[in-house]
This record gives C-alpha cells, sequence and structure tokens, in this order.
C-alpha cells in the first residue's frame, strides 16, 4: 500500500523533460527576441562569441544551483539555498525581495520586448508614447487574466515553446546556407574583446530561467537526479540555440541594419533569406514567445517571490498561477513593472535585470561554500567561481557608469530599495524565514 501510495505522488509531479521545458521556454523568451539588437550593438559581430562566454559564466553558476539543488528540494529555490548558508537574517530577506524584484524588471523587459516587435508589425511609427502605450495595454491584459483566470494560457505554454522552437529551427536551418562569412569572422583587436565581454556580461540574464528548475524542486521526480540534470541540459540547449541564431543574424544582416533594427533586430534578420514571410512568421513568434515568458513571470516566479518576500515561507501546497491570499502582490508587481518599462530602454533594463541577478547568484555561491560539508562541492572551484561572477558584477556596474548613468543610478537604488524594504518589514511584521526543505543525504539541519 505506501509503495502504490509513494507511486501515485510520483505520477502528479513533473519528470526531467518537463522542468527542462520550463526552463528553455523562459530563456529562449528572454532574450533572443527581446534583447537581440542590444548584444549586436554591443558585442558586433562577435555576438555568437559574447553568447558562447556567457554559457560558460552560467555554468559557474548552475555548479552551485545543481549542488544545492540535489540537497535542498524547496520551491523557494535560491533563498532556501542562501537560508542554509546564512540562517534567518536581515540579508536574507533583502535579497527574497531583491529576487520579486528581479522579476518586476524582467515583466518591463518583457513588456518593451513585446512592443518593439509588434509596431513594426502592425506598421505602427515607434515613438515614446506608441511604446509607452503598448506596454501599458499588454500588461495591463495579462494582469486582468487575474479576474478571468489562466489555467488555458498555462496549458498552451507548452505548444508555445514548441512552436517558437520550431520557429527558431526555420530560422537556423534555411539561414544557415546564406551566411556570408565575412560577416562573421569574428574579431580579436582589444576593442573587440572588451566588447566582447560587455555583451557576456549584460546576456548573462539569458540563462537565468534554469533557476526556475529549483522554485519546482518539490514538485519534480527524483529531484536529487533530475534537478541537476534539468539545469545543466537546459543551459546546453538554449546555448546551442542562442549560439546558432545570432551567428544565423550576423552573417546575414550588415551589422548596421542589425543595430537599427534593435526593438526588432531577429525579424529584421529574416528578411535576407525569408524575406516579408520572414519578418512576418519571426515577429508572431516573437510575440507569442514573449506573451508566454511575461505570463509565467507573473504568475509563477513573481507570485512564488512575492509570497516568500511577505510570509517568510510557501503554502505547503499552491497552484504556480494563483497570487495565494496576496492579490496586493500582483497588482503592486506589475505597476512597478510598467513604471521600469517606461522609464528605461530596453538596454538599461536588461543591464539592471543581469544586475540583480548576478547579485543573488553570487550569494547561491558563497551559500554554497559555507555548506559544502553537507551539500557537497569543491571549495577551490567555489573560489573561482565566486571570484568570477563578483568580476562580472564590478564589470558590469562599471559599463553602466559609462554608458547609461541613469541605469547604474537605477540598479544601485533598486539594491537599497530591497535592504530598506527588508528593514523596514521585517521590523514592523517580525516576519522570519522558516526552512521547509525536503532535505535528501546528508541531512541538514532543522529550523
Amino acid at each position: 500500500m505506501k509503495r502504490r501510495n509513494q507511486d501515485s505522488v510520483q505520477k502528479g509531479k513533473m519528470g526531467l523533460w518537463e522542468a527542462v521545458a520550463i526552463a528553455v521556454g523562459t530563456m529562449i523568451g528572454a532574450s533572443i527576441f527581446s534583447i537581440f539588437g542590444v548584444g549586436a550593438e554591443i558585442a558586433g559581430k562577435n555576438l555568437p562569441e559574447a553568447f558562447v562566454l556567457s554559457g560558460l559564466l552560467s555554468f559557474m553558476v548552475a555548479y552551485s544551483y545543481a549542488k544545492m539543488g540535489s540537497k535542498i528540494v524547496s520551491n523557494a529555490g535560491p533563498i532556501a539555498f542562501i537560508l542554509e548558508g546564512f540562517g534567518d537574517n536581515v540579508i536574507t530577506g533583502t535579497l527574497s525581495i531583491l529576487m520579486w524584484l528581479s522579476y518586476v524588471v524582467s515583466i518591463s523587459l518583457f513588456v518593451k520586448g513585446f512592443a518593439g516587435y509588434f509596431l513594426p508589425l502592425c506598421s505602427i511609427t515607434v515613438t515614446p508614447i506608441s511604446m509607452g502605450i503598448v506596454e501599458a495595454v499588454v500588461i495591463s491584459f495579462f494582469t486582468s487574466l487575474n479576474f478571468f483566470g489562466s489555467k488555458a494560457v498555462g496549458r498552451a505554454e507548452f505548444y508555445i515553446v514548441l512552436t517558437k522552437l520550431s520557429i527558431l529551427g526555420v530560422f537556423i536551418v534555411l539561414g544557415v546556407a546564406t551566411i556570408k562569412p565575412d560577416l562573421i569572422m569574428p574579431a580579436s583587436d582589444p576593442q573587440h574583446i572588451l566588447a566582447t565581454i560587455n555583451a557576456a556580461v549584460v546576456f548573462f540574464l539569458s540563462y537565468m530561467g534554469f533557476g526556475l528548475i529549483t522554485n519546482a524542486s518539490e514538485n519534480m521526480k527524483n529531484p536529487e537526479k533530475n534537478v541537476p540534470r534539468a539545469i545543466y541540459i537546459s543551459i546546453s540547449l538554449v546555448a546551442v540555440v542562442y549560439i546558432l541564431v545570432s551567428a544565423v543574424a550576423v552573417g546575414n544582416l550588415p551589422l548596421a541594419k542589425l543595430i537599427q533594427a534593435k526593438d526588432n533586430a531577429l525579424a529584421v534578420a529574416a528578411k535576407p533569406f525569408l524575406g516579408n514571410f520572414g519578418f512576418m512568421l519571426i515577429s508572431i513568434g516573437a510575440l507569442f514567445s514573449i506573451s508566454s515568458a511575461l505570463n509565467a513571470t507573473i504568475y509563477g516566479g513573481a507570485n512564488i517571490a512575492y509570497a516568500l518576500a511577505k510570509d517568510g515561507e510557501l503554502p505547503k501546497a499552491f497552484a504556480r498561477k494563483a497570487w495565494f491570499k496576496s492579490t496586493e502582490g500582483l497588482y503592486l508587481t506589475v505597476v512597478l513593472g510598467l513604471f521600469f518599462a517606461l522609464l528605461f530602454n530596453i538596454n538599461g533594463i536588461a543591464m539592471i535585470t543581469s544586475a540583480v541577478f548576478i547579485m543573488i547568484y553570487i550569494f547561491v555561491i558563497v551559500s554554497h561554500y559555507r555548506v559544502t560539508d553537507k551539500v557537497g562541492g569543491s571549495k577551490a572551484l567555489l573560489l573561482l567561481n565566486g571570484t568570477t561572477i563578483s568580476a562580472v558584477l564590478v564589470l558590469l556596474l562599471y559599463y553602466q557608469w559609462h554608458t547609461q548613468r541613469s541605469v547604474f543610478y537605477g540598479t544601485v537604488l533598486t539594491f537599497i530599495l530591497a535592504w530598506l524594504i527588508e528593514v523596514v518589514y521585517r521590523g514592523v511584521t517580525k516576519r522570519v524565514f522558516k526552512k521547509r526543505n525536503h532535505v535528501t543525504n546528508p541531512p541538514l539541519g532543522s529550523g
């Protein structure tokens, strides 16, 4: 009987490839459509190499997520890891709020990307006003799903992911044959190398979706094995797609035109070998893709992050698209998301999002270092990873300071705001973080 009950529970949980699909769907929606033109502007013809480098950086972070995720099974994801390493204090609380803000800024990135593809597709002139109107309408539409229910949208996400991967597959297969070698030949002078590094730092957010696997670990079959596998597989698959798509785009369209079409660069890049049909195909694929990622971010990641920051723990059972008992979190999330979208350009939003995620990544690596005796791992490798990712954050802030000073201030303000909210909120509510980890051997202390 006990065995039968265990099998029944396992049947209701997601398998390895379902977990991979969640991460891949979010990652590809995050940047290949939204900020591809930004990468071309920064890295130039070295864009494929920038994706390679950012992928390698992601594997450094993934090492800690995989090791800790196999031992600390909790839908709180990185916050559960940080709680294990630092305990319940202002640092953990600040990072939980920062994680919620990372989803807020991601929402602004998606609505900005949606407007960038929607306006040209409808032959509407792109202006700050037209962009702002589309951004407001899109974010209002997805917010309204809270009232009418979004179950159908949730069911459709698998097919949306399949559709956008198919569209990108067509783009890659047909585009490879028409690549002009002189356009894609990497430049190795110091200026281009620095530009490649800067682009890789900004595109770090392209791989941020792998963290969602740990946010669903309690709902996975054999998480101690499948969490690490899903993380590494999803990053590898997405890296291949990014590198091939960027190679086709850079190899088919002169760099000046790619940069000029920054808001919908991938659609414009399809024109040389697919014509107007390609432009429409990629634009429609982008709209579906960004919509899927936006929906998942609002009702999935942001929902969980807000509940965690507010209550210090997640409900024992929850639906991905239910805002639990805190619907005010939905309104606050989307209003702040729209605020960032209206205030910053897509390049600035991308850099703020990267900075916020990198800060969380650093603390996950440090937490891993502090509990290696419990979860396993190489301290020497963690020192290397932690030093490298910390250098990435410094480089990103330096790049912000010299290219968009307002974005630098926006990033710093986001960090300070998260800390202030935590100090005040913790002082007023006496909220504490509780461990609710399903921990595999060796056992971790309970809290």
